[in-house]
């Protein structure tokens, strides 16, 4: 998004920028989304986009993390399966949960869980 072009606030979807007491990667600050593409406004790639996935995710960070990314990846399933060509549940539940060790089987539970 250019520097002078207006940022649409969307207080729904995490942006990476310090909220209350959570600090996030500076690197994510301008990367945030919203249904139904599920593309980053920042540089267009599928999100969580790279600037998401590559940060560092500690144990705190990941507890932080879990319940914003869990009410996402619900309307990322509802939003994106189905589509001709899209992702699985379990797929989407891969891509938003990358920071947890999902294994294909509880990526599926979870997609279940969640739908």
């Amino acid at each position: 998004m250019p520097e002078d072009q207006a940022h649409v606030e969307r207080p729904d979807v995490p942006t990476g920028e310090p909220h209350e007491s959570r600090t996030a990667p500076v690197a994510t600050a301008r990367h945030s989304t919203a249904g139904p593409a599920w593309v980053c406004d920042g540089c267009g790639a599928d999100w969580p986009c790279p600037a998401w996935t590559a940060a560092p995710t500690d144990a705190a960070r990941r507890a932080e993390l879990l319940p914003e990314f869990v009410r996402l990846t619900r309307r990322a399933i509802r939003d994106l399966r189905g589509r001709p060509g899209g992702p699985q549940p379990p797929e989407i539940v891969r891509r938003f949960l990358w920071f947890l060790p999902l294994s294909d089987e509880e990526a599926r539970a979870v997609a279940l869980r969640l739908r």
